[in-house]
């Protein structure tokens, strides 16, 4: 167990490399030899791995009994593997076969394919689909930024003090802050920054729509 705690990073990064290896295989597999049946071993595999990092995640919490970096890396990444992964596993699908499509000279794309890679060249489309990331990225924020407020204050009655008074942010002092320990806090700053970034970069897309081919 010990071996375990000491290397989970090192663990965490190996499974996420053969994950990425799995999805190309499946792809290389199904798509280039066009063994279907096969290519589903390297899917489960990747499944798998998925679980595999979040059981780790729960171990290591067990032996240390307290919330880490690490516990919340695996949390994130388990959570875009179960959201915006499974978007963004149809596009890279979609991208080898047309990479090895157009590689073996064969038409790999279905008609639906062909219609929702149109679809995504449309400003109106990709504005609404940033529109929908902003949201879900501020209810995923507010969702778990209450919870650690909630870990670290104990009772929501404390949260308004904190609402109307801001300049605890980017204390060095961690009692003067909501958060439980300074991994969250400095999780949290992070997050915040990347979060309002994301924010205005999505909205971008309605307010200053991206050239691209209109679809009816």
């Amino acid at each position: 167990m010990q071996f375990i705690v000491q290397y989970q990073w090192e663990i965490f990064i190996v499974a996420e490399i053969i994950s990425l290896i799995c999805l190309l295989l499946f792809g290389g597999v199904r798509y280039l030899f066009g063994k279907r049946k096969q290519s589903l071993f390297f899917l489960f595999l990747f499944l798998f791995l998925l679980i595999l990092e979040a059981g780790l995640a729960i171990l290591i919490y067990n032996e240390t009994g307290e919330i880490s970096t690490f516990q919340i890396v695996i949390a994130i990444f388990v959570v875009y593997a179960c959201t915006f992964g499974i978007h963004d596993f149809k596009k890279l699908d979609r991208w080898m076969r047309t990479k090895i499509g157009k590689w073996r000279g064969v038409d790999l794309l279905t008609e639906k394919d062909k219609s929702i890679i149109k679809k995504q060249k449309d400003p109106k489309y990709i504005a609404k689909i940033n529109r929908y990331s902003a949201i879900i990225h501020l209810f995923v924020f507010v969702v778990v930024q209450i919870g650690f407020w909630l870990y670290g204050l104990g009772d929501i009655m404390h949260f308004r003090e904190y609402l109307t008074d801001l300049s605890w942010i980017g204390t060095e002092a961690i009692e003067e802050t909501p958060y439980p320990n300074e991994t969250l806090y400095r999780i949290s700053m992070l997050w915040g920054l990347i979060f309002i970034i994301d924010f205005i970069w999505s909205i971008s897309y309605t307010i200053f729509p991206a050239k691209g081919e209109k679809v009816d």
